[in-house]
């Protein structure tokens, strides 16, 4: 359990370094290709991975998917064509910080999805955090505390964790097989339709020293993020798993303040000490 929660708390601290060096790279880079070389960087590194595991003979004791998982991995696959572009188009029209925090909206989709259609146990605390962290969603989500509107930016985030709560239930019930197959399968499927639909939607391929830095950036934060993070639902299921990466949304905002010096308002700090107690009491349960 404890290297579970290890391998949890690790594949937070890689994905905690998507959105703020997206933000960079997306003052050059469409948001739909930006999302499918993401992937292609995590399916093409990881594949690299497994040509190196096959010369050294690790792996072969782990089981490979199969025709009954077809369509747990098609929903995979789709579901991380949307998500990374909704999370793409939503940092061109919000702050990294706040995206990075909202990211932990995925934790009430993932808990609530895992809870209705697969069963999973959520005890009182668990039930308390979700409410302190979709109130601290929700007053981030806003753009003006004065008339009360809503950012888009920030509903395009949410739009991404929701489809990544659907993803991470669906990962969940593959995730006994080979964590390196699936994540060679989302990164190539995924990547490759984001890359037509951006082609279809009349976006430009980004120029070649951009893409090596997409492809990378795509290896380290979901690549080997996803990959850590199959490892720990084999133990932890869907909803603990997700519990433990509510560390990545905070690690995105101290990057984010580095990066891009931003100076957020009172609404966003009211909004992170929700989110630490919400973060807080889902570790607690």
């Amino acid at each position: 359990m404890n290297k579970a929660i290890f391998y949890a708390i690790l594949a937070a601290a890689l994905y905690a370094l998507n959105a703020p060096v997206s933000k960079l790279l997306l003052q050059n880079v469409p948001p739909t290709m930006m999302a499918g070389f993401l992937y292609l960087g995590a399916g093409i590194g990881m594949a690299l991975m497994g040509l190196v595991r096959s010369q050294t003979g690790h792996g072969k004791q782990e089981l490979r998917l199969t025709k009954k998982d077809l369509p747990y991995t098609l929903g995979m696959v789709a579901l991380d064509i949307a998500a990374p572009i909704f999370l793409m188009i939503g940092l061109t029209r919000t702050t990294a910080a706040n995206a990075s925090l909202l990211n932990n909206f995925e934790i009430v989709a993932t808990s609530l999805i895992a809870l209705l259609v697969f069963r999973e146990k959520i005890g009182k605390r668990l039930w308390t955090a979700i409410g302190l962290i979709t109130l601290s969603s929700i007053l981030l989500s806003v753009e003006d505390a004065s008339s009360f509107q809503f950012s888009f930016g920030s509903l395009f985030v949410l739009a991404a964790c929701i489809c990544w709560g659907l993803e991470n239930n669906c990962t969940r019930c593959l995730s006994k097989s080979d964590p390196l197959e699936i994540v060679v399968i989302k990164g190539f499927g995924s990547g490759i339709g984001s890359v037509i639909i951006g082609l279809v939607v009349g976006e430009t391929l980004p120029l070649f020293g951009d893409i090596l830095k997409i492809l990378l950036l795509g290896f380290v934060a979901y690549g080997l993020s996803i990959y850590f993070y199959v490892y720990a639902q084999r133990d932890l299921g869907a909803a603990k798993t997700s519990a433990y990466y509510a560390i990545a949304p905070f690690i995105g905002v101290a990057l984010s303040f580095i990066i891009f010096r931003e100076i957020p308002g009172v609404l966003f700090f009211i909004a992170l000490a929700i989110m630490i107690a919400g973060t807080w009491m889902v570790n607690k349960e």
